[in-house]
């Protein structure tokens, strides 16, 4: 049975402990991914002409908050961990239970730490992973324009539109602007009589009320030579609107405007599902903390006081990546629309969940 909380003060110091421990380890992945990730760029992107270092450290510095958004489930999971172990090997979880505080009590601030982690990540980290994965995909993709003759990328998706002319295919290697601006595009028109009559190579291509607006623009046609302008426009019927929500990443628009961005989406009657997954999971990431939170109590508290061996430690990181993978992998299929968004979004939560609360009821309470 739980009994009445006996203060605030044992409760802000646990989650003080736990706010502590997970700020530092928080500044060390973030170093340590900051590290790896310059490391990794500047292998790929240091032969290209325009490749500076301070260049090279900017755009590392703008990308890692999106990488620590995909880290904070293993930084929550770790956090309690170790806050829990910590507790317990200077035995203030033991003083904590003489007293009558039962494990309930002690794990509630831990959670609520979690949770307010979880938020912070929603409201704060979120935003600013927007706009940095959005600055360093320009940043590089202008240091890559016209500087290879590489294939485009295929994670880039490609469009057709109609015109009177006959049909335009375009591709670019990457989406920028919410899908308004692309870089190195390649436009095919083919005409009425489904021939191809010419190919157009850009450094970028700006939508524009109307028309593409083409810069830099190489023109092939069958049978002569490759043709160099300086500006070029491609008649369209396309929405800036609708491309954005053809071709925008949903990791690039922030929290706060997703709701208008699937409202707009719906509007065209496109179902928008990655950026409706997109926007469940992040409703449901502070909930996703406090079921890590709960998994590493199942084995941080049995850990020190049946003193079990390292293996309990690994079993919980395992349990908590086997939980992040089928979040992943549940995401996935949201973003495809093969399950509701909502469903995959929340299931791998609530059933973490009742598993963490069912182990530590049959532990604690019997």
């Amino acid at each position: 049975m739980i009994v009445p909380y006996p203060g605030w003060t044992l409760g802000r110091y646990f989650l003080r402990r736990y706010a502590v421990i997970t700020a530092w380890f928080f500044t060390g992945i973030f170093a340590l991914a900051f590290l790896i990730d310059f490391t990794e760029f500047s292998s790929r992107t240091s032969n290209l002409p325009k490749y500076t270092m301070a260049g090279a450290l900017f755009i590392s510095a703008m990308r890692i908050p999106f990488l620590m958004q995909q880290i904070v489930p293993f930084i929550a999971l770790f956090s309690g961990m170790a806050t829990l172990i910590s507790l317990n090997r200077r035995h203030e979880l033991v003083v904590a239970r003489a007293s009558g505080v039962s494990a309930w009590q002690f794990l509630a601030p831990i959670c609520l730490g979690a949770f307010a982690f979880g938020a912070l990540a929603v409201t704060v980290l979120n935003p600013l992973s927007a706009r940095g994965f959005e600055e360093a995909n320009a940043i590089e993709a202008d240091w890559r324009a016209r500087a290879s003759n590489t294939s485009i990328a295929t994670s880039v998706p490609w469009l057709r539109q109609k015109t009177e002319d006959g049909e335009t295919i375009i591709g670019a290697k990457a989406v920028l602007r919410d899908g308004t601006v692309l870089a190195s595009p390649v436009f095919i028109h083919i005409g009425r009589d489904g021939a191809i009559e010419r190919r157009q190579d850009a450094e970028r291509a700006i939508l524009k009320d109307g028309f593409w607006q083409l810069v830099n623009v190489r023109e092939t046609r069958l049978g002569a030579q490759p043709e160099q302008v300086q500006q070029a426009r491609v008649a369209t019927n396309l929405r800036p609107e609708l491309v954005s929500q053809r071709l925008a990443e949903p990791d690039s628009v922030p929290f706060f405007a997703l709701p208008a961005k699937i409202e707009v989406a719906q509007a065209f009657g496109y179902p928008a599902y990655p950026l409706r997954m997109q926007f469940q999971s992040l409703i449901a990431l502070p909930a996703l903390l406090v079921a890590m939170t709960l998994i590493a109590a199942t084995v941080s508290l049995r850990f020190v006081r049946f003193g079990q061996s390292g293996a309990m430690i690994v079993g919980g990181i395992a349990a908590g990546f086997l939980l992040y993978v089928a979040s992943v992998l549940v995401k996935a299929f949201g973003s495809s629309g093969f399950v509701p968004p909502v469903i995959a979004a929340w299931s791998p939560v609530v059933i973490a969940a009742f598993i963490g609360i069912s182990f530590l009821l049959h532990r604690e309470d019997g």
